[in-house]
């Protein structure tokens, strides 16, 4: 998942990252968002214990700190932490490299778009990094499938279809803003 040069980070503890760079918050303004039914949530739901965690992880990476301990009436102080230079360009990077393999377009992929849309910032340097890392992949399974019999041809084919539907995707989501930038 990590392109080169960033660091090796959960998609939980990204997401936990980038939502940092939005504004500082807390583990319980977090666990809100990212609950099934947050904003967020609806696309990559985390558990609490593992938002507690990433936290936790990113302060001891120096991707992030605490600025303020606020106090609750509801339990424990909160601690307010921001996210740091470092953390602010590590999350830059990262929301601009696209995915890896085909398999995480609908997880990693998809919380980056969402994670754009949150900032109003453009998707169209993502898409176009996507489609170009998928395009030699969709090239080469369809040299493949040619010369693929039994088991493997169903593999084979399944990949190619899959890399198909996420390539259309890909074309779908720049079709507007093609067009906002046409009128």
């Amino acid at each position: 998942m990590p392109s080169q040069g960033l660091p090796r980070l959960s998609l939980a503890e990204w997401l936990v990252l980038c939502l940092l760079c939005e504004a500082p918050s807390h583990g319980f303004a977090l666990t809100r968002l990212l609950a099934g039914d947050g904003e967020l949530g609806q696309v990559w739901r985390v558990p609490k214990p593992v938002i507690y965690r990433a936290l936790q992880r990113l302060e001891a990476m120096g991707l992030a700190v605490t600025v303020e301990v606020q106090p609750s009436t509801e339990g424990p102080a909160r601690s307010l932490i921001d996210a740091t230079n470092v953390g602010r360009k590590a999350a830059a990077g990262w929301l601009a490299s696209p995915v890896s393999h085909n398999r995480d377009i609908r997880s990693e992929l998809l919380v980056k778009l969402a994670l754009l849309d949150r900032a109003g910032a453009d998707p169209a340097p993502l898409l176009d990094a996507q489609r170009d890392k998928l395009q030699p992949v969709a090239e080469a399974l369809e040299a493949r499938l040619a010369e693929a019999t039994g088991f493997e041809r169903t593999v084979t084919l399944w990949r190619c279809e899959t890399v198909a539907a996420t390539l259309r995707f890909l074309d779908a989501m720049r079709e507007p803003a093609a067009a906002a930038t046409a009128g």
